[in-house]
């Protein structure tokens, strides 16, 4: 997800969602919202025949790409690409067949192929939010929804959040939580301050395990199949159970409209990662406010 993405999500959120607080959520839209793609639904990314080919890619695409999750999107321009993100620390070789059975290939690779607009350009984004906004708004909608094409030069990437199988995710030192990770790659929240922020917020973030090693991938911030709601379990979180507001896809609650005077929900999700920014890991007592 790309940095400057937060300040647009801010900018953007529609009037109507700020009155969404707490658990109980009810949307008025189809919960897969931009990802109906003007009505394709599931069919604009899954083909439920013949993959790419299906999806009426003949000349160009992989035949093999529907042998993953029935992916119905040309991933060939994109094989063995490298992207570097993050300011220029990591450094992602995409893979070079969607049979690789590392967790970039559904993770990053599949999301490229709509997102990318540098290398795979035949069903790119448009680079618009999808929300109705409110007249007071203006006219104004654009969102930097592609990695390899956002306004900046083409092919930069170095604007965007770290990803890829070099992006780990650690624990202890400095930025990082109190956590532990597990010998299979799986990340702990059990730290004295870690636990306590599961409780305050929670863990909904779903890093890839690359090499027995968490790693971050688009996947991980985002659930591609839910763009307004989350579904909060006492197994991810200490908040009251039941449905949240959620926007562009974020895997937890997320309100940057919220009408609550010092609401730090959207906060709260960037510090499921960033743990030396919380108020768990700096001694204070500060809870999440909707």
């Amino acid at each position: 997800m790309k940095r400057n993405l937060f300040i647009e999500m801010a900018f953007l959120a529609t009037a109507g969602f700020a009155a969404a607080q707490g658990p109980g959520y009810q949307p008025n839209t189809d919960v897969l919202g931009a990802h109906l793609n003007y009505g394709r639904g599931c069919t604009a990314c899954h083909a439920p025949h013949s993959g790419a080919y299906g999806n009426g890619n003949a000349k160009t695409a992989d035949p093999t790409s529907g042998n993953v999750a029935l992916w119905g999107e040309d991933v060939a321009s994109l094989y063995g690409k490298t992207i570097t993100t993050g300011g220029g620390g990591y450094v992602e070789t995409l893979p070079t067949s969607m049979a690789a059975t590392t967790p970039d290939v559904s993770g990053l690779l599949t999301c490229l192929s709509c997102h990318d607009g540098n290398y795979a350009q035949g069903a790119m984004m448009k680079n618009r939010v999808y929300e109705t906004l409110p007249a007071t708004y203006g006219t104004q909608n654009f969102i930097p929804t592609l990695l390899g094409n956002d306004g900046t030069s083409q092919g930069n990437y170095l604007n965007d959040h770290p990803v890829g199988l070099n992006a780990v995710m650690g624990c202890g030192g400095q930025y990082n939580w109190d956590c532990t990770i597990s010998a299979t790659g799986t990340v702990q929240m059990t730290g004295a301050a870690s636990s306590k922020f599961v409780t305050n917020y929670g863990f909904f973030v779903s890093p890839g395990t690359y090499n027995n090693t968490p790693v971050v991938l688009c996947t991980t911030c985002h659930n591609q199949h839910l763009m307004n709601v989350v579904n909060v379990t006492a197994a991810k979180s200490g908040l009251t159970p039941g449905t949240y507001a959620t926007m562009f896809f974020i895997r937890a609650p997320y309100n940057p409209a919220s009408g609550t005077a010092g609401s730090n929900q959207t906060a709260q999700f960037c510090r499921q990662c960033h743990g030396g920014e919380s108020n768990e890991m700096n001694n204070g007592i500060a809870v999440t406010t909707f």
